[in-house]
């Protein structure tokens, strides 16, 4: 019923309770899960969690954070390569990030193009992170506009019109549990957003949502994501999470008959 479409259960936060978060989020009728790697290394052990369990799919990129010690011809080889592993249904996370001091906007730049046109090259959509960049994310999706570019803006921070601008280019808006704190604009964004055009997610093991903030995230929190949702569009959480599922095969290349329970495994 309920979906995470950016969840990063194969870091190392989950080792060594990972069968009892899986088991959680079973209990919240978690019916698909999104595991993206930042990394050539991430990328990989996220393939792997996906080949263990029906319901996970994975991401492979490089996030912004990578790029100073992994951008490399060799990285793009290697993730290129990783496209045609099975259960590959995207390109990241990927992105810009100039919220720290010191970042390399022009490599980080450069890595952006080169994973966009990765993810254009194989038609597969594309997972952005963008914080504190948004005008360079969006000036670079259009200068690499194509008629397949697509995707997802993973955990959204930005304002309305940001968000309208993406969906222009092609972009789902991914809400994280930072919907629900106090301070965000988020529930503003949700409100004027078609909910056609918003997926939901828990960024785990960051960012969880209130009442469990300064805890580690896990994706059984992703319901929370929903039910906020559903409550400023006042929709029902079930009618929520039904439209939120169905986003999800729109932007994602999974069979819509595929197996998105997770009752196999119990």
């Amino acid at each position: 019923m309920f979906i995470d479409v950016h969840c990063h259960l194969s870091f190392p936060e989950f080792d060594e309770d990972r069968p009892e978060v899986i088991r959680r989020l079973q209990e919240q009728n978690i019916s698909l899960l999104i595991d993206p790697g930042t990394n050539t290394g991430t990328s990989r052990r996220s393939i792997e969690l996906s080949a263990h369990h029906e319901f996970i799919y994975a991401t492979v990129g490089l996030h912004p954070h990578e790029i100073t010690q992994d951008f490399s011809p060799e990285t793009l080889s290697i993730l290129d390569t990783m496209t045609t592993e099975p259960k590959v249904v995207g390109i990241g996370e990927i992105g810009l990030d100039y919220h720290y001091p010191g970042y390399d906007a022009k490599a980080q730049q450069e890595a952006f193009r080169s994973m966009l046109r990765i993810a254009i090259q194989h038609d597969l959509p594309a997972v952005i992170h963008s914080r504190d960049a948004w005008e360079d994310t969006l000036r670079i999706l259009k200068e690499e506009q194509s008629s397949n570019l697509r995707g997802i803006m993973h955990c959204f921070s930005g304002n309305t019109e940001h968000a309208r601008q993406c969906i222009r280019s092609g972009f789902k808006i991914s809400i994280p549990g930072t919907l629900t704190y106090k301070k965000s604009s988020l529930p503003e964004v949700v409100g004027e957003i078609a909910i056609g055009d918003l997926l939901t997610e828990t960024d785990a093991p960051y960012l969880p949502p209130v009442p469990f903030r300064g805890k580690r995230n896990e994706p059984s929190y992703v319901r929370i994501v929903t039910e906020k949702i559903a409550a400023i569009k006042e929709l029902s959480v079930e009618t929520a999470a039904a439209i939120i599922k169905s986003n999800v095969f729109t932007v994602f290349p999974i069979p819509r008959n595929a197996q998105t329970s997770i009752q196999k495994e119990q």
